[in-house]
Order: C-alpha cells, then structure tokens, then sequence
C-alpha cells in the first residue's frame, strides 16, 4: 500500500508541473485530463501527507522517550505516542479507503429513464410521483433537472419518461436507483379498500461525454414528426420531433420537448451516447458487482430494489434491509437517510473485497 502511495506523492509532484506548463494549456483535451487525474489524486495525497507528518512525530517522541530522564516530561511524551498511534491507525483506515478503485462516473450528470411497469394505471400513476421525487431531489442539491421526452397516460399517469439530471455528483448519489421500485397501496379508483401491487422500473445511466463514445453518421437513421401531447402551440403544426435509431445497437431515442428541430436533435444525441456508453458498459459493470458480491446489488433494470407501503407508511430497501418510515416526506425529495444507507452498504462491501495491504 504504502509502496503505491510513495508512486502518487511522485506522480503528483509531476502533474503539479504539467499543469501549469503552459504547452499543456494550451492543449485543452490534454489539460482536461492531467487535471481530472491531479484532482483525483490530491485527497489521497493530502491525506498521505497527514499520515506521513504524524509518523514523523510518533518516531520523534519515541527517541525522545528513549533518553528522556525527567518523569512529567517522560508523561508527556507517553500521552503524545498515545496521540500519535491512535491518529495514525485512523489515517490509516482513511487512506485504505480512498485507495479503494472510485466509479469513474461519479461526478457525471445522469439520464434517468422512468417506466410504469406491471398495474396499469396505477402503475403510471405511481411513475409520475417517482419522476417528481427525483426532481424535488435535484431542486434540493440545486442540479437542474431537464426533460427530454415525456409520455403521459390519459388519467396524468406516466407511460414513460426521459430526463437530463446535471450536477456535481449527481451520479454518485443517484446511482443505487436503478431497479424496479414496488408500491402498494390503495388506489383511488378501489371502492372495496384493497391494497394493490404495481411495480415502475428506473434506470440510472451516467452521462456519456464526448470521449467516452464515438457515433459515426452512416450509423445513424434519423426520422422527423410533429410532437403529440401536451406542449404549446407548436403541438402538431411542425416536424419538430426527433427520433434517431443507431443502426449497430438497434437503440432508439425520441425527444419532441423543444420547439427547435435542432435543439430536439442535440438532446437526442446527448441520450443516445449515454444509452451506447451503457449498452457496452452493462455487462463488464454487471460482472464487476458480482466478482464482489455488492451487498448494493447490480442495478439490473429487472432486479426489485425497494418497496413503498404506504398502508405502512414504509420503504424498504431489499439490498440492504432498510427501512424509512416517512414516506411522505420521501416522496418530497427526502432522499439522504436511505442513499447514505446504501452508499455505506456499497464502500462496506468494496472494503471487505479489497486486497489493498501494508
């Protein structure tokens, strides 16, 4: 372990000089990446630093003691080895844990697909309050929540729904949501009070940047419509509407949320290089989790992650068997509690798996 932090301390060293070099500026996809790589590595530095720091005064306080005749300063010397052993098995257990390999995704903005799946009406019911959860989430971390295409059902249900969620982090936070989300409860239109099962499948993929994948034109077939739906005046009257197929995947995307054929065209674009990055990724992800046995699970779109009672007034996670008992305040947005339980699952699980030694 220690053997690969004395690399980054140099490695570090190195980057601190290349970007400042002013033919490094002047290179901007070069810059982007020695400074993504400097930034990833100062919280492992700075903490190795720290390590390293406080070893030095445990050595010093343990020659010190060696000679030392004196028996108030001999305590004192005792009570600052004390000091020093205890901070130095607590940094230690923090470097352990930023040496853990990080999802290189974290820091991505998401594109959050949302579908009613089994319980009909219910069940898009049900997807349309998902779809404001999520966004009442954003609000509250101030990243901005954009549509991309939206399909509603005739009762204000939702069929299915596509939005851009941008913002530092929105990735790391929102990652576990992938899976179906199971509600019971009531629905309105029961006369006879019975509890009804309906199942919305949510799928997290992060956002693919412009390095990540690369889309060729001829592989692409892109059709024009008029937008249905609610939407404005310019409902119906123009081929505003986008749909584009990639002919290798047989992946399609849709947006019709702008009135601007181009502006439709960029936000398909945008979802259809995260839905190709996903597409190729999936399975080396897939089996990444399941070499470790992530306690979190895959976050296969057909694995049931969670349930909301609302009878019960309770979600549950399945992965980690936990449960929130203010759902409606979770339905507000209040998100945390349950995400940090799984992110905790999730680094817990890294840890156990690690190989990472002195």
């Amino acid at each position: 372990m220690f053997e690969k932090l004395e690399e980054f301390l140099k490695r570090y060293g190195e980057l601190e000089s290349l970007v400042s070099d002013p033919k490094i500026i002047s290179n901007q996809s070069e810059y982007k990446k020695l400074t993504k790589e400097h930034s990833n590595l100062s919280p492992i530095v700075d903490k190795y630093k720290e390590y390293k720091k406080n070893l030095s005064r445990l050595e010093d306080a343990e020659k010190a003691i060696s000679v030392e005749k004196d028996a108030d300063m001999k305590e004192l010397l005792y009570e600052e080895i004390g000091t020093c052993r205890a901070l130095k098995e607590s940094l230690k257990e923090e470097l352990i844990v930023l040496l853990l390999p990080k999802d290189e995704n974290d820091d991505k903005n998401i594109v959050l697909e949302i579908r009613g799946g089994a319980g009909g009406d219910e069940a898009a019911l049900f997807a349309y309050e998902l779809l404001k959860m999520y966004v009442k989430y954003a609000e509250k971390n101030r990243w901005q929540a954009e549509a991309i295409s939206v399909s509603e059902t005739g009762l204000g249900g939702l069929k299915e729904a596509v939005y851009l969620i941008s913002g530092f982090g929105a990735y790391s936070r929102l990652k576990y949501e992938s899976g179906v989300h199971r509600v019971q409860r009531v629905p309105e239109t029961e006369s006879q009070g019975r509890v009804h099962t309906s199942t919305v499948t949510v799928a997290v993929m992060p956002e693919a940047e412009e390095v990540d994948v690369e889309i060729l034109e001829k592989d692409l077939k892109i059709d024009t419509y008029r937008s249905s739906g609610a939407g404005g005046q310019h409902v119906n009257k123009t081929d505003s509407a986008i749909r584009i197929t990639h002919l290798p995947t047989g992946i399609i995307v849709a947006c019709q949320d702008e009135r601007s054929q181009l502006k439709n065209r960029e936000k398909a674009m945008k979802v259809l290089k995260t839905k190709i990055f996903d597409f190729f990724n999936e399975k080396a992800v897939s089996d990444y989790a399941q070499n470790r046995k992530m306690l979190v699970g895959t976050g296969d779109r057909s694995e049931r992650i969670r349930t909301y009672n609302f009878p019960q007034g309770r979600i549950t996670d399945h992965r980690v068997n936990i449960s929130v008992f203010d759902i409606e305040g979770y339905m507000l947005g209040n998100l945390d509690e349950m995400i940090d339980a799984l992110a905790v699952a999730d680094k817990n699980a890294k840890l156990s798996n690690s190989k990472i030694s002195d």
